[in-house]
This record gives C-alpha cells, structure tokens and sequence, in this order.
C-alpha cells in the first residue's frame, strides 16, 4: 500500500517525487479540477431553469456556488480517484497560497477520501523543505478557502452581471472585473491627462568647458541671478509652469541673443561642493518587483515572468513564486552572504544580516521573498538553465544576493561658474566604493557598464579656476505629456494602491490585452477608444466599482474574511443584494442608460462625435461617417486627424464600377484595419458577407482602378499544380502580407511569404515553385517542433512540441494541447503529453467498428461521470451553504 500525494503539474510532481520515499506516488491535477461553470452549455440539466443559473451562484440561497467538472479534467479525476483505491493515506501539497488551498478543498470534496487525508505545504522544492514539511503537515485552512471562494464569487458577480449591461449598451465581447475595470481605467485617465496635456517651450544654454586638457559639460542655471527654468518648473499632467514658480522661462530669441553675448568672455568657477551619498540594496524579490524588473530588464510581459517563473519553482530553483513578502530566512540569509564571500570578497559584505520589511498595502508576511531554492544558491551558471528560464534566474540570484551586500558609496560633486550675468553650474559624481552594484544595478542587465555609466568625472577645479569655453549652444525643449503606463508601472501603482492582488496582476493585464482594452505600443499600455466609452459608463453609474480606494477596502475586507474578522455571507449579500447593491443597479441601467450616448466618447476640443460600431470606432458627422484606424489611439485623435480621415473618405468613389460577370458595384472602403474593396452589398436577412479583399501593403485606396479591384477579389489566386506533389498551388492576401499556399490534402499545408518584389496578382507558378524550392531555414513555411517527443503508441505518428501566437502547444495529427502553465518544453514526458491529448478529445481511430465502439463507450462513461458530478454538485452546493451559514 502506498501515500497517495497529489500537486498541480506533472513538473512539480517529478521534482517533488526525488525527495520522498519510494512507496510515496505522486499525482498531478493538472491545476483546478472543479469550478464554476465557463458557459451555460456546461450547466447540469437540473439548473438550467433557475434564475440565477447563468452566474453559477445561488444568490437565493446563500450564495452557494454551482461546481462542475470540467470537460477536461474528467478524466484526470477518474484516474485520481482510482489511484485513491490503493492508498493508506491521502497528502493533498498543491501551492501554500489562497489558490493552492482551494484547490486541495476541491479534491477533498471530490475525492471524499476514505483514509487519512493530511494538508502538506512549502515554499521551496528542495530534499529538506519536502521532508520537513512532511513532518509538519495541517488540516485545510478553511478560513482560507471561504476568503478564496468569495473573492471567485465576487468576480463571477461582477463580471456576469456587468458584461450583458456592457453586450447591450456598447457592443458584444466586452467584458467587466473587479480589479480589471479599474486597471483599465487608470490607463484612461493617463490617456485624459495626455490629451489634456499643453505642450510648453522653454530654452537653456549648454556649454563644453576644458581645464588642464579636461572636457566637461556645464548648463544655464541663472540669469541675473533669477533661476532659468527647467523641466521641473513644469506641471507634468497638464504642461504649465507650476504656481508660485519664480523663475525665467528663456524663449528662442533671448537665448540665441545671450549665446552671442557670451562668446569670448571669462569663466570663474565661484564655488565648489562634494556631497557624501550611500545607496542601499533593494529588497529582495515579490511578484510584484519581479514582474516590475523583469518587464524593465528582460522585456517580458507579466504573463510570462508569471509562466517562467512557475516552472523554475516547479524544478525547484527559486522558492514560490507567489508572495508579498520580502523576509529572507536564516537559511537563505546565510546562503546569500556566502555567495557574497566566495564571488566579490568580505569587503563587499554587509557588515550585519539584512531584513526587510514589507511596506505594500495588504501585504502578507506568510511566505519568503523569491529567492534562489535551497540552503546555498547554484550559480547561474551552474543550473544548467537556457533562455529565458535563464535570464530570470539570474535576475533572482543577482537580486537574492546584492540584499545582503554592502553599501555603495558615492560622492555628488557640483561645481558653481560665473560668466557675464550667467550662472551656469556643472555636476558629477564619483562612485567611491560600489558595495551591492558590482551585483546588481536596478534596470541595468550589465552592472559592470551601468556601474561606469553612473560616473561623471569632472577635472579637479579650485575657486578661482578659469576653464576655456569649448562650444556654446542654445537648445530648446518641449515639456512631455505623462508617460503612459508599462506593464511594470502599472504592477506598480495596482500594488501601491492595495488594488487586487500581485499574484493577479498577470492575467489581468492579459485580459485587458485580450478583450481589446489596451494595445502594447512599444512597451506602453494604449487604452483604445472601446475602453474610453466602457471607462466612462462605469465611472457615471457604478463609480464604487472603478474607484480604487473602494476597491482596495474590497480587497482588505476579503483579507479580514481569510483571518476570521468579518463574515463573508453579509458582505456578499450588502454588495449584490442590497439596497444599492449590483443588482439592483445592474437592472436600474438596463432601464436608464442610453445606448447611443454610452457609445459616444467624450474627446475635449473636437467638433465630431466619435461612436463605437460593431466594427471599431468611428468618427460621426452630418456629411457622413469614417472608421477610425486600430492604431490610431484616442490621445492622438487631434482636429487635423480627423480631417485627414474624413478627406479621405468623401475623396473615394462610392462605387469603382460593376463586375462584368455578375453585373454587381464594386466599392473601395476604408475599415478599422485599412483599405480593402468589396462586391455587392450586403443582404438583409442574410448572413452570408459580401467578399472582401484587403489592399497589398502600400497601396492606397485612391490608386485603385476597377481593373486591380476585379484582380484582388478574384483571390485566392490559383496557379496550378505543383509537378512533384500534385498539391495545389494558390496566392492570396493574409493578415501578415502575400502569400503561396502549396496544399498536398492529407499531407497537410505549406504556407511560403512571397518576397517584397513579388507582386500577389501576377506572381507566376514558376515562381512559386522557386520560392517553395527555397530551404526552409530561410523563409517561414512549414513550422518546425521545438522537441519532438516520441510516436504515439496507437498510431506511430510523432507528438511534437511547437510555438504558436498563444504559447507552446502539443500537437498530435489535428489534435493541439496547450502546455499547462509550469510545465517546460524539455520537461514534459510522452506520458504527460499523452493524457493532455487525450483531455483534448486526441484518440486515434483505428477502425470505423472500433471508433464506433469507443465513441459508444465514451459517450456512456461521460454520461455516468456527469450524473456522478450532478450528484456531487448538489451535494457540495449544500454543504458549502450549510458550512457558510454555519461560519
């Protein structure tokens, strides 16, 4: 007989199995196992009735949540609960957060184990953490889970009842959330105070002194002995000078004239100054900071900081990656200053440990600081570790370590000369001792150069001294709107704020990626026009719901809930059922909001309305309408824009002329993704789309003639056959340019670019084949697996790995399995691979008889298995609103 330990991925449940006896199995659930339902084709029969059955929440009765199996994970828990038969004794060691909890509730509730059932938690996978915790396994934290179970039911509260409102009054697809709502509006008010935002001019004087063969910079600081002004002088959000500011804002005429003035004359340093400065390390890494730098660093987005991060912890390099604290342990203290004595020397030691405190909002001190795994940290380089597994690494261990080194010492030197009635002042600063730089500089890669970088030598200079002026120059600057918000800064102002939780921040800004909130432009969070109108319904009719002081009270509230000091059920009952509650306000809207005004943008200082369609925004006016591009962002929708879109509507013919075979207009059009033509209209009743076809790559609509437009709507374009394959060979438009398409049928499909001198319309089958000839490592074709990682035992056929738009993928024949976040390219075995594939619905028919059979089988076995969970639901739906009512 055997201990039966289950965890979430197969990667942790392979490193976790080295450290524990040989009669220990190790399972994994492959995340969560039950959950609310995603779709109302996934509620059971007996619900479907109910009224509040699309929330997937009770709010009749106790707010009992309504639990499903999902259609994925069935299997899974069949083979968990088989390999329950055999054990003495359950251990339950999903991750030690809110989420892992849940997750161990979860299985207990489904398993209903018959043998002892034991909670095991870490915060490292290493030989000693394992067997320690081992020793010191709990019961499930209840309190814990109810805190959990109310923060899903509040966000399926919010965001179930909020999106119809937004389906109806807006457009479809769009979605509401808690914390999602708000982060969307901080980049709307970023995007407001961008427009909002006057640029202003001012000037200043810089000059390349030398003394004894030395250069060194100087700038205007004084004229008349009245400070000139700087960008400093300047309101950031809306660019004028700031109130009660004495000083001299020098224009373009004064400061060329006061250039001539002073060529030639003497300059007299008046006055020197050295200022003794000591930098202190920062703390080591939460989820926070280590998104924050590793967006800065590495330039990776927090999605996948979060996904690598997982799958270091889950091989048991860094501890968890899920944390608010920065308190290193003894171990892990004593483990950094030995990294600090055997790589850079005891001077560079911190002459005492370090601690921090964490000073987030809501923090909790429950967990360790991301740090290096174990009791002494591998070297990068000793981890066997490659790309950005790597890369993230070694951000940890550089920052793990630089928190117990020494001070860096600087002295800031400034350096005050006079000439005429300028003052002008140089600055500089010498890096006396570099302590903690050597290791790490924040939002450097390289703390070697930043450590030079960071150095201004200026020459040594006494009172009195008289440099030679080397060039002078006038230079103009214009103050600069606020800078939008990064992946990192907006991490950073959620946390300050106390809004939601770091270890949210990830999927959030996915989201808000996803649903077309935002668009990364270079590393800048854009908010689009859609969530200027979302922002602004919101802000009028649910204010508490995108107000960050309100939602950051949530979350202390939800906190208080975890330790026992406020009941949850009276607070889900004020928010939803109460006499303002949502619900309530919910309906009320339905009522009272507008939809055309709730489509309409708000844009200070333009004369035209701006709506949002069903196919983006656009710009509304008495003579007609124009689509207003997707990258063309709301900050930048200045008047002159807007006539440039408008002239170049109203300068394209309604109609090129009609097709000569079907007699049909063909019309030239201009959409939220570029030019295209179309054939025919569209018609009613009918949802069959008139075709379309969009312009070659810089072409302009009003270069298009009838004759180009019959050619582009005749694409796909065919060309033949190829003569070796017998596959056919078409041309045609893609969203990522022309294209050939060589389809060998049941061989599969092979997509070619056409190169920059290829032209779609009259590229030639000789052509194509040349291009078809070409080696595939140097044109994009055919996908190539990251890892091929064996033949599947029905068929033979490989089970590869490959990368695709939305991450790395298994694939099998036609059937595609997403890679479970934690789990690594090489790291995945044939046997994970398989039963992912099989979750998928991936079995091989052999047979028609025997596919039939199977099919038969299957469908019987699902059906058991969803009355077996009905059956569970209902029971669970009890239990949990007798044990709610009961707390």
């Amino acid at each position: 007989m055997s201990t039966l330990v289950i965890v979430e991925s197969p990667t942790k449940a392979r490193t976790i199995s080295k450290f524990l006896p040989s009669s220990y199995v190790v399972k994994a659930s492959m995340g969560h196992v039950r959950d609310l339902p995603p779709s109302a084709e996934e509620i059971p029969p007996e619900y479907k009735s109910q009224k509040w059955a699309n929330l997937g929440i009770n709010v009749e009765s106790g707010f009992a949540p309504l639990y499903i199996i999902p259609k994925d994970k069935r299997k899974i828990v069949q083979e968990l609960k088989t390999a329950l038969k055999g054990a003495t004794e359950l251990i339950l060691a999903t991750d030690e957060d809110r989420e892992g909890e849940s997750i161990s509730w979860h299985l207990l509730q489904l398993l209903n184990p018959k043998v002892p059932t034991k909670r095991m938690v870490f915060h490292e996978i290493t030989k000693e953490a394992i067997q320690k915790a081992l020793k010191n396994c709990r019961e499930i934290d209840e309190q814990i889970v109810h805190a959990q179970e109310t923060r899903r039911i509040l966000d399926r509260l919010v965001g179930y009842t909020l999106s119809p409102l937004l389906w109806r009054k807006i457009a479809g697809g769009l979605s509401a959330g808690r914390v999602q709502s708000v982060a969307v509006r901080l980049l709307v008010m970023k995007e407001r105070q961008r427009r909002a935002f006057k640029s202003a001019q001012y000037w200043d004087l810089k000059a390349l002194l030398a003394h004894n063969k030395a250069e060194f910079d100087s700038k205007l600081v004084t004229v008349d002995g009245v400070k000139v002004a700087t960008g400093a002088d300047f309101d950031p959000n809306t660019g004028n000078l700031l109130a009660g500011k004495k000083v001299k804002v020098l224009n373009g005429i004064e400061a060329r004239a006061l250039t001539e003035n002073l060529k030639g004359k003497t300059w007299t340093v008046k006055g020197l100054e050295e200022k003794p400065v000591t930098r202190k390390p920062s703390p080591p890494f939460t989820t926070s900071t280590l998104q924050q730098e590793s967006n800065r660093k590495l330039r990776l987005s927090a999605r996948e900081t979060m996904r690598v991060a997982q799958s270091l912890y889950e091989q048991g390099y860094i501890t968890y990656m899920r944390t608010d604290s920065v308190h290193l342990s003894a171990q892990a203290i004593d483990a950094a200053r030995s990294c600090v004595l055997e790589k850079y020397g005891q001077e560079y030691l911190s002459p005492q440990p370090r601690q921090y405190t964490t000073k987030a909002k809501g923090a909790q001190e429950a967990h360790e600081a991301i740090r290096p795994a174990g009791s002494s940290f591998r070297t990068p380089r000793e981890t066997g570790l490659a790309a950005k597994e790597l890369q993230l690494y070694d951000l940890v261990w550089k920052r793990t370590v630089a928190s117990q080194m020494a001070d860096a010492r600087q002295t800031q030197l400034s350096v005050d000369l006079q000439v005429e009635n300028a003052g002008f002042r140089s600055s500089g600063k010498r890096i006396d001792f570099a302590g903690y730089l050597r290791a790490y500089v924040e939002g450097s890669d390289d703390p070697h150069a930043a450590i030079e970088d960071q150095e201004i030598i200026l020459p040594q200079l006494v009172k009195g001294d008289r440099p030679d002026c080397k060039k002078l120059d006038a230079i103009d600057h214009e103050t600069q709107p606020p800078a939008r918000y990064t992946e990192a800064s907006l991490v950073k102002m959620l946390e300050s704020e106390g809004i939601g939780r770091p270890s949210t921040y990830a999927s959030i800004i996915g989201t808000i990626i996803d649903r077309g909130y935002a668009q990364l432009q270079s590393n800048a969070l854009v908010p689009s026009f859609t969530a200027f109108a979302v922002t602004a319904l919101l802000e009028k009719n649910f204010p508490d719901l995108v107000d960050p002081s309100f939602t950051a009270r949530m979350e202390q509230t939800l906190d208080d809930i975890s330790t026992g000091t406020t009941q949850w059920l009276p607070y889900l009952e004020k928010f939803y059922l109460g006499e303002k509650g949502l619900e309530n306000l919910v309906n009320q809207g339905f009522t009272d909001i507008d939809a055309t005004l709730a489509r309409t943008i708000d844009l200070d200082n333009l004369d035209v309305k701006v709506r949002i369609g069903k196919f983006g925004a656009f710009i509304e006016t008495e003579s007609g309408n124009a689509s207003i591009p997707k990258d063309l962002t709301p900050a930048d929708l200045a008047p002159e824009t807007i006539e440039m879109l408008l002239r170049q509507k109203s300068s394209t013919p309604d109609t090129l002329g009609n097709h000569p075979e079907t007699g049909e207009p063909i019309y030239p059009k201009l959409g939220p993704f570029g030019p295209y033509v179309q054939l025919g209209d569209k018609e009613e009743d009918s949802k069959k789309k008139p075709k379309q076809s969009s312009l070659p790559k810089g072409m302009k609509l009003e270069d298009v003639t009838l004759e180009i437009a019959i050619e582009l709507l005749k694409l796909p374009r065919s060309l033949g056959v190829h003569p070796e394959t017998g596959g056919k060979l078409q041309t045609n438009l893609g969203r990522f340019g022309p294209y050939i398409l060589h389809d060998r049928g049941k061989e599969g499909k092979e997509y070619r670019s056409l190169k920059a001198t290829d032209d779609v319309l009259t590229v030639t089958i000789e052509r194509a084949l040349a291009i078809l000839a070409e080696p595939k490592s140097t044109r994009g074709g055919k996908k190539e697996p990251l890892r091929t990682i064996g033949n599947h035992p029905d068929d033979n056929e490989p089970v590869a790995i490959f990368s695709g738009p939305y991450g790395k993928y298994i694939k099998h024949g036609k059937i595609n399995a997403g890679i479970p976040e934690g789990e690594t390219v090489e790291g995945i075995s044939l046997e994970t691979a398989l039963s992912l594939l099989v979750a998928k619905g991936g079995t091989v028919k052999k047979t028609t008889t025997k596919a039939k059979t199977t099919e038969t089988k299957a469908k019987t076995t699902a059906t058991k298995a969803k009355t077996t969970a009905t059956k569970a639901k209902t029971t669970t739906a009890k239990k949990t609103t007798t044990a709610k009512k009961a707390s």
